[in-house]
């Protein structure tokens, strides 16, 4: 499972159309309609009924919140390693206070 495959499939699930999920996320609807089909083979089931209209299938629901959950916690991540990281100004000051951090 790629992180790009988790976001274009919440993305999916927020919009409910191919063409502006793929847009949303800045690639071809072709490229979105791939991804999703091969997190639906590695999942081992459709997420999305497509026809009359997109909607989430019973497999889909399952998963929307252990997806959704690993995107929040790659933002999280991204943000606290920036934080960490030194800015490219020289100021190497940390601006994450450390009694926030996890391990604390």
């Amino acid at each position: 499972m790629q992180m790009q495959q988790v976001r274009y499939f919440l993305a999916l699930c927020e919009e409910l159309h191919f063409t502006r999920a793929a847009c949303r996320c800045g690639i071809s609807q072709p490229s979105l309609t791939t991804a999703i089909s091969a997190l639906e083979r590695e999942l081992g089931g459709a997420l999305f009924h497509r026809k009359p209209s997109i909607a989430l299938t019973g497999l889909g629901r399952m998963v929307r919140p252990y997806l959704d959950e690993i995107a929040r916690n790659a933002d999280h991540a991204r943000e606290v390693a920036r934080t960490l990281t030194p800015r490219p100004d020289g100021d190497r000051r940390q601006a994450v206070d450390s009694s926030k951090h996890p391990s604390n």
